[in-house]
């Protein structure tokens, strides 16, 4: 079967360096080099990172493009579902035959070295990317910035940082500050950057680094403001006010990115996407598991009438507080969580701002994850945090169990991870 085929290479590349994350330029330079560079014969590149926001954003911008009749290249990374997701193609998501024939030959041009999983098939999609015309490459850092596998792209047309937030602590360091820093290595000399509203302490030090190395920079909390208006949002900026419909993308959070999406069309100069398509663009995109209604599918329709199921995979304190903030327009009705999470995770500080919101919550170990919390250890954690707790072994199972206690029609949020969220996409079909 052509599915396995690119599962069977994508398994084996998994064993070429001890450690899944190690951050480092030097390998993937290494293997480029050898590629013939194609990571210098790209389209012009945007590239985008932070702890939160990063996909929504980037999925703002190409729906933006897209409108406007621009071919687009994306790479964003983890998938949910299938890891072609990663590598969009001028607008199709890359083929499973055409995918094998990459990463085969980065394996056989590797020759074995040592090389991270990340950064091996990043260079498979720097291939597909050099290989096929577009108009502009959305690229979106792995981990960190200044020493991502991404941030090989000498000159891109735009940069971008989107919110800042505790999260892989272990690798990129237990401080805002030290995390920004990691964040802001992305930024050119030159090249215009785009950053999303920040926390005081991390805006610091992405402005020390922009000046420190001559980027430009637009701070979205500075130049424009956003409020609700008639039939979506107002945004105040130096041009004057002006209405845009409501965010496609469901969550008050998802209208900072928004916002952070048009100063960043903003940015492309001759690529820049006119006033329609930016308007059709904030109306269509799509992004899944990002506050997303299941409506369809085994697990929606096993609920009862009334009781509505949705899903994102937010997974840190700033996720948290995003999905806090969306509830106070979700009206009274109890709100019951589903819940898993990796153990490099600050689960506790994920699921606080949630606590004051949730009637209940189960917690599932996510399937097929060495890394996961146990439903126990997740359950401990919801606990401490005041949210009424209990271990389930399944999905379904929690499912089942949230039902049968009854009660009135209500909404069940999948939350936590986004391999969780990948885990139920492919069990609801």
């Amino acid at each position: 079967m052509q599915a396995a085929s690119s599962d069977a290479v994508l398994a084996r590349l998994l064993a070429l360096h001890p450690k899944v994350i190690d951050l480092s330029l030097g390998r993937i330079e290494r293997l480029l080099a050898r590629l013939g560079h194609p990571e210098r014969h790209l389209p012009p590149v945007v590239h985008v990172a932070g702890t939160n926001g990063k996909g929504s954003v980037i999925a703002f911008l190409r729906a933006m493009l897209e409108a406007e009749g621009r071919r687009v290249h994306v790479y964003t990374s983890p998938h949910l579902a299938r890891f072609s997701e990663r590598i969009r193609l001028a607008g199709t998501l890359i083929e499973d035959a055409a995918l094998t024939a990459l990463l085969e030959e980065c394996e056989a041009v590797n020759g074995g070295a040592p090389i991270t999983f990340f950064e091996i098939t990043t260079a498979a999609a720097y291939l597909a990317f050099s290989r096929q015309p577009a108009d502009a490459l959305l690229l979106e850092v792995g981990l960190g910035g200044r020493l991502d596998a991404t941030n090989v792209v000498e000159r891109p047309r735009a940069t971008c940082i989107t919110p800042v937030s505790l999260d892989h602590l272990q690798y990129l360091g237990d401080t805002l500050a030290a995390i920004a820093f990691e964040k802001a290595g992305i930024l050119k000399p030159g090249v215009p950057a785009v950053i999303a509203p920040q926390e005081p302490a991390a805006l610091q030090v992405i402005e020390e680094r922009a000046a420190a190395v001559g980027a430009p920079l637009t701070v979205v909390q500075r130049t424009w403001r956003s409020r609700p208006g008639p039939e979506g949002f107002t945004l105040e900026g130096p041009e004057g006010n002006s209405d845009w419909p409501r965010p496609g993308l469901r969550g008050d959070h998802q209208v900072d990115n928004a916002v952070t999406a048009l100063a960043l069309a903003d940015a492309l100069g001759e690529l820049a996407p006119g006033p329609a398509a930016r308007r059709r663009g904030l109306v269509t995109v799509e992004w899944p598991a990002r506050l997303q209604r299941l409506t369809r599918g085994p697990l929606p329709a096993a609920l009862p009438e009334g009781w509505e199921l949705w899903l994102d995979g937010g997974h840190n304190a700033g996720a948290g507080a995003a999905l806090a903030a969306s509830f106070a327009d979700w009206g009274g009705r109890p709100l019951h969580l589903l819940y898993g999470m990796l153990d490099s995770k600050a689960a506790e500080d994920f699921l606080r701002p949630l606590a004051p919101h949730a009637t209940s919550l189960k917690a599932v170990a996510i399937p097929g994850e060495p890394a996961t919390l146990s439903a126990g250890q997740a359950t401990a954690h919801a606990r401490a945090c005041g949210i009424p707790a209990a271990p389930a072994g399944s999905v379904a199972e929690a499912l089942a169990a949230i039902l049968a206690a009854g009660g009135p029609p209500s909404r069940i949020l999948i939350c936590g991870s986004l391999y969780l969220a990948g885990h139920v996409l492919r069990e609801n079909g």
